[in-house]
């Protein structure tokens, strides 16, 4: 998952928000480290 990190974020986000998902589970649905969830969500 590569791009802005604005865009990643508001992918991240949006998936997070509408599919009540842990950070453990966005990061394994995106491909990315739970690390890399929290520095771009937060």
């Amino acid at each position: 998952m590569k791009g802005l990190v604005e865009e990643r974020a508001a992918m991240l986000g949006e998936y997070i928000i509408e599919s009540k998902a842990t950070v453990r589970k966005a990061a394994q649905k995106f491909g990315v480290s739970k690390s890399t969830v929290h520095t771009n969500v937060i």
